[in-house]
């Protein structure tokens, strides 16, 4: 951090990585201030007539410290603090830390930056594949459209040679010809049906 004396400093990266069990007690209160210096300056509320100043698009207070802290290295002690089995006793104090650091951020900007390139590219993909799908249902309505929307279901007439009708001539079959075999006078007329009276018992 600016205006941190590169001794405290250097301190809090010799002593982390230590083992607890050969830590002293003056370098668990040094490790406990320093966190309680980060929380501190980081909690310091935004001062709206310096902010209005700033140019539109110029980083805030906030962002250059979180930008110092990143700098210094900070950021990777506090993963270390906060994965580190041994080092449960800093927990709240760096999720304090933590929550201090994405108190201007919202939810969705964070998902957005955390995205990337590859989420404005998996947009433009996605709406690529919609102005594709738009298309072809267009062009599928279009062919739906152009063909006749009754199926003919006129498969030709035959005569039958040899097979006489009613009069003299032949029989003209209008079924398909695999239904031939199955020819008889009788085909399409409904069977007489027998009142119930004559029916057998």
């Amino acid at each position: 951090l600016p205006g941190t004396p590169r001794g405290l400093w250097g301190a809090l990266t010799a002593v982390s990585p230590q083992d607890w069990e050969q830590r002293q007690e003056e370098d668990t209160l040094l490790i406990e201030r320093i966190l309680l210096l980060v929380r501190n300056v980081l909690h310091v509320p935004p001062d709206p007539t310096e902010e209005q100043q700033g140019v539109d698009g110029d980083a805030s207070v906030h962002d250059r410290v979180l930008w110092a802290l990143h700098i210094s290295g900070m950021d990777d002690l506090l993963k270390f603090l906060a994965s580190a089995q041994v080092e449960q006793q800093w927990a709240l104090h760096v999720l304090e830390i933590i929550s201090l650091m994405f108190r201007d951020q919202s939810p969705e900007e964070l998902a957005a930056l955390g995205q990337g390139t590859a989420g404005a590219e998996h947009r433009e993909d996605t709406q690529e594949l919609e102005t594709l799908r738009q298309r072809e249902l267009a062009e599928k309505r279009t062919r739906a459209r152009q063909r006749p929307s009754r199926h003919s279901r006129f498969g030709g007439s035959y005569v039958l040679q040899g097979v006489k009708s009613i009069g003299d001539r032949d029989v003209v079959f209008h079924k398909g010809l695999h239904n031939l075999k199955s020819y008889t006078h009788d085909l399409g007329k409904e069977p007489r049906r027998l009142p119930r009276r004559r029916q057998a018992a």
